[in-house]
């Protein structure tokens, strides 16, 4: 079965398969499920197509979901970066945006660790004669 865009899984149970949808959780799936009277024990193959219109036109009414949803965070985050606020500063930064600390953790949103540290006498040596070496080399061409 197709909502909003979305497959359902047939041998899920609704309540379950409502959250696949983005923009409905837990707490609203029962209160959806409640305003349409529908089972929340039934599996997504048992709900009638009168129960899934029903089921609709309440998440229709009542809630954003799927794209809209996305289009007004994107929007929300958009501004935040325009006026310069601390949160839209953390957004272009690419770091965490609600008060996480970043020195230890962060991985999800920094990436990578790229290691930074102070070299060794014979590597920075190194270093630096292969730069004079190719400066060098240039400056003859």
């Amino acid at each position: 079965m197709r909502l909003f865009g979305v497959n359902l899984p047939d041998e899920k149970k609704i309540h379950y398969a409502l959250t696949l949808v983005y923009g409905i959780g837990w707490r609203n799936v029962y209160k959806i499920l409640k305003e349409a009277n529908v089972d929340s024990q039934k599996r997504v193959r048992e709900v009638t197509e009168e129960e899934f219109k029903k089921i609709s036109e309440v998440i229709e009414k009542n809630y954003k979901i799927e794209g809209a949803l996305r289009e007004e965070i994107a929007e929300n985050i958009n501004r935040l970066k325009q006026i310069g606020a601390y949160r839209g500063i953390r957004h272009i930064r690419n770091l965490p945006v609600r008060g996480q600390r970043t020195r230890s953790n962060a991985r999800t949103k920094r990436g990578k660790r790229k290691t930074v540290g102070a070299l060794r006498k014979e590597v920075w040596a190194k270093l630096e004669s292969s730069k004079s070496s190719s400066a060098g080399s240039k400056e003859s061409k």
